[in-house]
This record gives structure tokens, C-alpha cells and sequence, in this order.
């Protein structure tokens, strides 16, 4: 009896204990919800409004800039399923997809390999190589326009010293690599930022021990840099398919489509369907489709990806 006696003012404190932390985490989860909503609410008016409006669009005959809105039901569907034009275009993203993996994630992951060296002038060089991802998008495409000039252009300058015929880039089969390379250009610093923070969550601890064990920086690199640096390849790679997918800006600024909608992407066709046709329930049905795309190919890649071992 005694030592239940005893017992009894220990759990009393510890339930008070319990329901003083339980108000507590209720009061942060408070703040933190009422910092988070206008994020949320910016978010879900412009984004998930935006979604279902389109969805709503792309089942309507409607110009955009009246309000005479005809239901044609799955008119517009069938429409872009037969549309070569839209094919074609899509075939240019998956290029670009193709290209944008291939080209620079691999581009990324050797400059964050230099810069996470401690070596002289680091720092310099890192600026140097995120600067092309400081301009803007359309700075970006009209100065390869005129580097690309064959006539004034840089390029075709630095061709004519060393002898060499000059090449107009953007015309003819040629364009669409040379925009390719552009885009290379511009976004590989974008996900060496990514890889380099990847690199530094590395602990340098794992490093020292397979050095004393002794392993070679080539055995570093396989066996535990490319390993633990899985992850942010994975969501590095997420980006770059969505953004290849949906990908519109360099494309218009440069070429617009030309020669012959050989530049044609989907996000340029659905604008000028638009934008330029006043045709908006057509690309919207265009705009629905990039998003059904986009979303059930990054999903696939999450689940082909994904950490077996966690799962």
C-alpha cells in the first residue's frame, strides 16, 4: 500500500508533464500552420485553381476572349491525337529530355567534383561557372543569337581567323543542337549548385577511413561519392525531365519554332494555339496533356527509382 502511495504522485506529474508538451506541440503547429498559409493559399490560387480551370478548358470550344463557351466534349482530344504537328513537337522534348540527362547531369556532377576541391581559386571559378545561370532567359538566347550570326557574329569571326567556312547555326538541321547546347550551357551551373550541396553532406569522416584503408580517389568516387550521392541525382534528374517536358523559353526567344516547326515544342504550339489562334480550349487540351505527361513520367521515375532497401 505504501508504495503504491508513492507511486501515485509520480504519475500525476508525468500526465501533466504529457499534456504540458501536448499543448506546447499544439501551439507550434499553430505558428507554423499560420506562416505556412499564405504560401499555401498563393499556391493553391494559382497553381491547383489554375490545373482544374485548364481541365475545364480543354473540354470547351472557346477563343478567350469572349465569353461564349461551347462544350465540345472530347472534340479537342481527338483533335491533338491526330495533330502531326503535336507529335512532332513532342518528339522535340523528348530529344531535349534525352539531351538534358545525357549532356547535364554529367557536366553538372564534374565542375561540383572541381569545385568541392580545396584548391587555389575555387571560389573564382565557382562564380564563373554559376554566372551563365544569372541571366535571363531571353539576355541568354539573344546574345547566342548574335554569337550565332553567320555573317557578324562571334563564332563565325573565330571560324574565318582559323580559316574555316562559318555556319549558320540557327538555319537548316543545325538549329535544333545548337539551341540544345545553349541550354546546356545555361542550366548545367543550375544543378551543379545541387550536386555541390549534395557533395558537402558528405561526412569527410567516411573519406579519412577509406583513405587509411587504402582506397584510391577513384574507389572514393565509385564506392562512396557516387553511392551517397544518389538521392540528389535522383531529384536533380526529376527537374531536369519536368522542366525538358514543359520547357518553352529558348526555344521561342531563339527560333520559335523555325525552320518549319523543326524547333516546335509543346509549351511554343500550345502558346501559339492560344495565344496567336485564339484557339484556348484547344491549348488548354494541350496544356492538360503536358501536365498528365509530366506527371506520369516523374512518378514512374520516383518509382523506378526508389530506395528498395527503404521501401
Amino acid at each position: 500500500m505504501a508504495e503504491r502511495m508513492l507511486q501515485r504522485p509520480h504519475s500525476g506529474s508525468s500526465s501533466v508533464k504529457r499534456s504540458d508538451y501536448m499543448s506546447k506541440q499544439n501551439k507550434h503547429t499553430g505558428i507554423i500552420t499560420l506562416f505556412v498559409l499564405p504560401a499555401l493559399l498563393f499556391y493553391g490560387t494559382f497553381n491547383v485553381v489554375g490545373i482544374v480551370r485548364t481541365f475545364i478548358y480543354s473540354f470547351m470550344d472557346w477563343k478567350g476572349i469572349s465569353a461564349n463557351r461551347t462544350f465540345a466534349g472530347f472534340g479537342n482530344y481527338i483533335e491533338l491525337f491526330g495533330d502531326s504537328l503535336f507529335w512532332n513537337a513532342m518528339m522535340n522534348n523528348v530529344i531535349l529530355v534525352i539531351v538534358s540527362v545525357a549532356i547535364q547531369l554529367p557536366g553538372a556532377l564534374l565542375l561540383a567534383l572541381l569545385i568541392n576541391q580545396e584548391l587555389k581559386g575555387t571560389r573564382f571559378f565557382r562564380t564563373v561557372f554559376f554566372m551563365p545561370m544569372l541571366l535571363s532567359t531571353v539576355a541568354t538566347g539573344i546574345m547566342w543569337i548574335l554569337f550565332y550570326d553567320p555573317y557578324f557574329g562571334l563564332i563565325a569571326s573565330l571560324m574565318q581567323k582559323l580559316g574555316l567556312k562559318s555556319i549558320a547555326f540557327l538555319e537548316g538541321r543545325s538549329s535544333m543542337p545548337s539551341i540544345l547546347f545553349v541550354i546546356c550551357w545555361q542550366f548545367i551551373p543550375f544543378y551543379m549548385i545541387i550536386l555541390k550541396a549534395g557533395l558537402t553532406n558528405i561526412p569527410t569522416d567516411i573519406y579519412e577511413a577509406a583513405r587509411i584503408d587504402g582506397a584510391n580517389g577513384k574507389q572514393c568516387f565509385w564506392k562512396i561519392t557516387l553511392p551517397l550521392l544518389v538521392p540528389t541525382l535522383r531529384s536533380a534528374a526529376v527537374l531536369q525531365l519536368v522542366g525538358s517536358l514543359k520547357y518553352f523559353d529558348l526555344f521561342y526567344v531563339m527560333m520559335g519554332g523555325a525552320p518549319n516547326k523543326a524547333t516546335e515544342l509543346m509549351a511554343t504550339y500550345m502558346y501559339k494555339k492560344g495565344f496567336t489562334e485564339f484557339r484556348m480550349g484547344y491549348a488548354s487540351a494541350i496544356a492538360a496533356s503536358m501536365f498528365i505527361l509530366c506527371f506520369a513520367i516523374a512518378c514512374m521515375f520516383l518509382y523506378i527509382t526508389r530506395d528498395k532497401e527503404a521501401a
